[in-house]
């Protein structure tokens, strides 16, 4: 995630100009699960990573960092988890695969190829996109800052969570055919 860019209001005649320090050079990489456990409110749980446009500086999530949010999961569910993931490459590649074969309590399926709309995670992202069009963030780690603050709020707002999923129009069954 860069900077977003949005329409805002000023007196006419003078155009709001607002800075960014590094713009292009950074970024805001966020991964997240939407967590539906039955008896329990539904939890959003995420991860992020800044990149400021160093060298040898990562600059996204790498499977072993996916891997560690699926073990957070499963800590803070306390039981076994059951993914409904993405076709997202680093999702399916044979690193990826390897992780998830040495872990028992996770059963992994996949949405079919190209299909954002089935996926709950997608309308927290452009919740989170539509709030941060306004905000003047000069720099990244500043960005940063907003972003976990507003998925911090998510959080706390278990029936915004239950709307994303709800917008999908999947329904949740404990007994699967």
């Amino acid at each position: 995630m860069r900077p977003p860019k949005a329409r805002t209001w000023s007196r006419r005649g003078h155009t709001p100009i607002v800075t960014v320090s590094g713009t292009g050079s950074g970024r805001v990489s966020i991964a997240g699960l939407i967590c539906i456990k039955p008896g329990q409110r539904t939890r959003l749980i995420y991860r992020t990573i800044t990149h400021h446009g160093r060298k040898g500086e990562k600059k996204g999530f790498r499977e072993t960092d996916y891997a560690a949010l699926l073990d957070a999961a499963h800590q803070q569910l306390g039981g076994p988890v059951v993914l409904v993931w993405d076709n997202l490459t680093a999702h399916h590649d044979a690193v990826m695969q390897k992780l998830i074969t040495a872990r028992s309590w996770l059963t992994v399926y996949r949405f079919p190829t190209y299909a954002p709309e089935l996926n709950p995670v997608e309308g927290v992202w452009s919740n989170l996109k539509r709030g941060l069009g306004n905000l003047a963030a000069r720099s990244i780690d500043q960005l940063t800052i907003l972003v976990k603050t507003r998925l911090k709020k998510m959080q706390y707002r278990p029936g915004l969570i239950d709307a994303f999923i709800a917008e999908t129009g999947l329904i949740l069954t404990t007994n699967p055919p």
